[in-house]
């Protein structure tokens, strides 16, 4: 692909620690010299752990009894036993979303908001086809009521209708033959070189920039040294590779035609293509369906999903329309249906009508429009794969299996922002908030290879709430020792449960 074609997306850094926590453990724990400290380590690891779980364990467990009035497969029988007024109800659901979204932003998840979503679906991957959410089925007042309570800058345009949650980003590769799509993008460069010589592209061109005016600039607006620790990942299109039809893409002069060689093109046409895609690494989305009032379902749907590309996107979304034509296609179709029969007709007219050419017209009408017909039948074909492959493959879990996945998720970073904050604290020494976020981070791109954005605000705050780190009087964070952290810490019921259970085997 030609590098000034190449699309590039920027991506903020996650605060999510990509790293497993045993492997974290170990890791840490092989970098310390002494045999003795390495087992304190270890014990001090297990010892932060069963303390944070049980902080946040009355937490959770009025997250899962309040989703288990709203679970839409058993939460009505259980409403009806409880015998509240609607009133009461509302007041429940939205605890229970209080709740939710605070364990969202603990397992660092964002609300997606209009721009990202705009960024991610400006360009096409699998999913050719304009997918569109059936509003008529989606409830409007459980989360417009949340957030008229608990207002949040930049909330998308369809906040009250559903929330989308994404953490972390990948990369999703695909290499197929793209026959059809790469006609179809050689048809539509074409018909785009006619527009030009027509001039009829600047009357579109004219009323594009008018549109455009009222979006906000965003690349203006980028600062590359805000930007610099920031990730970029390339989209690796069909639309933007050189299929050898680049006088039609530029306007060239037809010699750079004749340039073209014609077996290149056929193999590029006919060859295996890879395409590629940023991926988001975890979605989460929250809405309800809409009913009639009298019997209203008060059930809320909780669907998690992985590695969706950003583009596709559109596959997580709820309640959707069978796609249909768009109505450019069908302008499509009639224009060139009016356009074949006046110019057979015109030809009819003529004193020496040649078949051949309106043999050639109306080939060339039907072939356009049986193109686009099978064109999108072969969309609606990878659409239903796609949406078989988000239900099986994709889908991670939904409703309460989804929130044990959050819990747990909180309770492992949690952990291992802590460990590791500690531990540089106990081998680097005293050091500044800033300086503290910084050498965290080297830690974890020297050691593991990965990138993050180390939430230390958090991991400090849980620190001094174990009482295993101090301040000095110029603001400097230090820690205690490790055998006086564990001290400090204390044996947690987990320990003691585990000593009795061996304490019974050998007896």
């Amino acid at each position: 692909m030609d590098t000034k074609n190449k699309d590039v997306i920027r991506l903020e850094r996650e605060s999510v620690i990509p790293i497993l926590k045993p492997k974290l453990i170990m890791t840490l724990a092989n970098l310390i010299e002494h045999g003795s400290d390495r087992a304190e380590f270890l014990k001090f690891c297990k010892r932060v752990e069963y303390t944070i779980r049980a902080w946040y364990l009355l937490q959770f467990e009025d997250l899962m009894q309040l989703y288990s009035l709203f679970d839409p497969v058993h939460g009505a029988q259980k409403l009806q036993q409880q015998n509240l007024s609607s009133e009461e109800v509302d007041v429940l659901e939205q605890n229970f979303l209080t709740y939710l979204f605070q364990v969202m932003e603990k397992s660092n998840f964002k609300i997606a908001t209009d721009e990202e979503i705009d960024v991610a679906l400006a360009g096409q991957y699998l999913l050719n086809l304009p997918i569109i959410v059936d509003e008529s089925k989606i409830d409007k007042t459980l989360l417009k009521r949340y957030f008229s309570e608990h207002p949040q800058p930049n909330l998308p345009d369809f906040a009250d209708k559903y929330i989308i949650f994404r953490r972390g980003i990948g990369i999703d590769r695909t290499a197929d033959y793209f026959f059809m799509e790469k006609v179809d993008m050689i048809i539509a460069r074409l018909w785009a070189f006619l527009l030009r010589l027509t001039r009829l592209e600047k009357l579109l061109n004219r009323r594009l920039r008018e549109r455009h005016k009222k979006e906000p600039k965003k690349d203006d607006e980028i600062n590359p040294e805000a930007y610099s620790e920031d990730l970029y990942v390339e989209r690796i299109r069909l639309e933007n590779m050189d299929l050898s039809m680049s006088f039609l893409n530029s306007g060239g002069v037809i010699s750079q035609l004749l340039a073209c060689s014609v077996l290149s093109s056929i193999k590029k046409l006919v060859s295996k293509t890879t395409i590629q895609e940023p991926t988001f690494d975890r979605i989460i989305v929250v809405y309800r369906r809409a009913s009639p009032k009298p019997n209203m379902d008060r059930g809320i749907y909780v669907k998690h999903f992985k590695n969706i590309p950003m583009a596709d996107l559109e596959i997580v979304l709820p309640e959707k329309k069978n796609p249909g034509l768009t109505p450019m296609d069908w302008v499509k179709f009639l224009a060139s249906a009016v356009v074949g029969l006046v110019t057979v007709f015109s030809s009819l007219q003529m004193p020496t009508a040649d078949l051949w050419v309106i043999f050639a017209i109306l080939s060339t009408v039907i072939g356009y429009c049986a193109k686009t017909y099978f064109t999108f039948e072969a969309n609606m074909a990878t659409y239903q794969n796609l949406i078989t492959q988000s239900m099986y493959d994709k889908q991670l879990d939904s409703g309460r299996g989804t929130l044990l996945h959050l819990c747990d998720d909180v309770i492992q970073q949690e952990v291992k922002e802590v460990i590791i904050s500690f531990f540089i604290l106990m081998e680097q020494g005293k050091a500044t908030m800033e300086d503290l976020d910084l050498r965290c981070e080297e830690l974890i791109k020297e050691e593991f290879g990965e990138s993050c954005n180390f939430d230390v605000d958090d991991a400090v705050e849980k620190l001094e709430k174990l009482k295993i780190v101090s301040r000095d009087s110029i603001g400097r964070f230090y820690c205690v020792g490790l055998k006086r952290a564990n001290e400090i810490i204390g044996v947690t019921t987990e320990e003691l449960v585990l000593k009795a259970r061996q304490g019974s085997i050998s007896a």
